[in-house]
């Protein structure tokens, strides 16, 4: 078994050794492990990963592509003519490749001619997948077709990644290594989202039977890891591995475990499932730590029940509004009746409030949920500040008339002036990208609109997000102001009704710097990156200071979608991260 200790001494003084010793883990490329050898030593297996996939990101794209050329096409000429390399053939088989059925085969045949007619290179995917056990024909299909959407440029570098993916799970079977926290949480995860009030999607709403039924899970996984673990009242499922100080404060992580509809897998959960496993890690091995850890799956914060998001984090912070207790979801349960339908006390909720004075932090645990980590090829991020949002309804009212007959100088249309407004939006959100200041008119409506007719109204939304509230907040002005101005050019009637404003949640600086350093420990540069989703941690920070760890999303950055998808690897290394994090923890001066 060849050690990382012995690749370092080869890189260090016989090259050709250490590219021999990493032969096969990057497809006829020998110039990939020769460039890397300047980077060595490498502290840990994910840094030579990542020293290796820097080589190929820094390449130049005419090496590039003879990387991606060299690779065989899936279930194709050469793998029926045996002549694929031993890493491809087995890689194949373990898909399945080498038993499709003739209607597989001959749709990976138009697929693979219809791939390189528009790439001009073969489509390339890691079909051992996120875990390593292997997608199936049917799943690989499904990739192939989606990927032939995309545009040249997206598609070499999704290339690229999926020869680094590739490369990586090599290169753990070449020393012997199995991400098995990683692993931990896939396969719960896995299990978990198999569970659904929806056939055919993953979704997870407050207090279903499905929602309890995976409370249940988390509780018992809990339990078996060694926490102590119940679930409030609420509906919130708590962990509390506790310290041989009794006196000790405690340290809190945790995520949500509701879904929207139709969603993904691992959006909250990761952060749930992650510190269960770190746990049964420690406790495994009888290692305790010198503050109470408290691992909180948090029962909603989507609001896809009763439009009312929040609600797990809101009543540990002592801020859960009782008035909520009589909204009704659309079968016209209300939410008092779901509660105690549920077996909890709607009375006992003001006591789950945690006092500020017994804790000493957050840290959450999250998938990024976008494309960013993805785009600079690293597994982790960290979290500088959760973006704060401001939204608004906009109705439009113009006239409508006659499309034929009414002068193009002389109409009055609220369509036309939405068009104006979106490109506004656009243009004054691409400002400030320091602060990730992003603008979305999501939704966009001509009620009563026809082919032939002016449209006379015209109804939109408006999502401003930042992660500094003085960047958002003079977006937020710059948008209306021209709203107005447009409007008044154009004889249309405005009416604005705020639905949302949420200011921003930074992350406090001393756990940040505590984060980075047990990535950088982890073999990961650390990189940071402000959230433009909002999370728990966001209503956490009213009573105690919180950091936040992004792990990369695939499939582009994808979320709330059943594409929504991470790797083992990646999760081991953020649960690396998580574990380093809490033995070197150290609480605010």
């Amino acid at each position: 078994m060849t050690t990382l200790e012995q690749l370092n001494q080869h890189a260090a003084r016989d090259v050709p050794a250490f590219v021999a010793a990493l032969h096969g883990i990057y497809e006829h490329s020998p110039w990939i492990p020769e460039r890397a050898a300047g980077l060595a030593p490498f502290a840990n297996l994910t840094a030579l990963k990542q020293a290796l996939h820097s080589v190929v990101t820094a390449a130049e794209r005419a090496d590039q592509l003879l990387l991606i050329r060299a690779h065989p096409e899936l279930a194709g000429k050469a793998a029926i003519a045996g002549a694929l390399t031993a890493e491809s053939t087995g890689e194949q088989a373990k898909a399945g490749l080498n038993l499709c059925s003739p209607e597989e085969f001959s749709h990976l045949q138009q697929l693979n001619s219809d791939y390189l007619a528009k790439f001009g290179f073969p489509f390339i995917l890691a079909v051992k997948g996120a875990t390593g056990k292997g997608l199936t024909r049917q799943q690989i299909i499904a990739t192939f077709a989606r990927r032939l959407r995309n545009q040249v440029e997206d598609e070499v570098r999704e290339a690229l990644r999926q020869i680094g993916r590739i490369a990586e799970m090599r290169l753990n079977d070449l020393l012997g290594h199995a991400p098995a926290l990683g692993m931990a949480v896939m396969e719960w995860a896995e299990q978990i989202g198999a569970w659904s009030e929806d056939e055919d999607a993953l979704t997870c709403t407050y207090l279903t039977p499905v929602h309890r039924r995976t409370a249940a899970q988390l509780a018992l996984w809990m339990q078996e890891a060694g926490m102590q673990a119940h679930i409030d009242a609420v509906g919130n499922v708590v962990g509390r591995y506790l310290s041989p100080d009794p006196q000790a404060k405690t340290l809190m992580t945790g995520s949500h475990y509701d879904t929207v509809r139709n969603g993904g897998k691992y959006d909250g959960r990761e952060g749930i499932l992650l510190p269960i496993a770190v746990v049964r890690h420690l406790h495994q091995r009888g290692e305790t730590l010198p503050f109470h850890f408290e691992v909180i799956g948090f029962s909603e914060e989507e609001g896809v029940r009763f439009k009312s998001t929040f609600l797990g984090s809101n009543a540990i912070i002592g801020e859960f509004d009782m008035q909520l207790l009589e909204l009704a979801d659309r079968n016209g349960v209300t939410m008092r009746e779901a509660i105690t339908g549920a077996g909890h006390d709607p009375a006992a909720i003001a006591a789950i409030a945690r006092n500020p004075a017994d804790l000493l932090g957050y840290v959450e645990v999250h998938i990024e949920q976008g494309p960013v980590l993805l785009q600079r090829d690293l597994p982790v991020g960290i979290v500088t500040s959760i973006a704060g949002s401001t939204r608004y309804l906009v109705n439009l009212k113009g006239v409508a008339s006659h499309a034929g007959t009414t002068p193009m100088s002389m109409r009055k249309d609220a369509a036309a002036a939405a068009a104006e407004i979106i490109l506004y939006v656009e243009q004054r959100c691409s400002q400030d990208q320091q602060a990730a200041l992003v603008g979305t008119v999501g939704q966009l409506q001509v009620p009563n609109g026809s082919t032939n007719v002016i449209p006379g109204a015209c109804l939109l939304s408006l999502d401003i997000r930042a992660a500094r509230d003085e960047v958002r907040d003079a977006a937020v002005a710059d948008v209306l102001r021209q709203i107005d101005t447009i409007c008044a050019r154009r004889s249309v009637d405005v009416k604005l009704e705020q639905t949302v404003s949420a200011p921003a949640a930074p992350c406090a600086p001393w756990l940040m710097h505590q984060l980075t350093e047990a990535t950088e420990r982890a073999g990961v540069v650390p990189f940071e990156l402000a959230s433009g989703a909002g999370h728990d941690a966001m209503t956490i920070a009213r009573i105690t200071d919180v950091a936040m760890l992004f792990t990369r999303c695939g499939n582009g950055g994808i979320s709330h979608n059943p594409l929504e998808t991470m790797t083992a690897d990646d999760a081991e290394v953020s649960a690396q991260i998580l574990l380093d994090f809490l033995r070197n923890f150290k609480a605010k001066p």
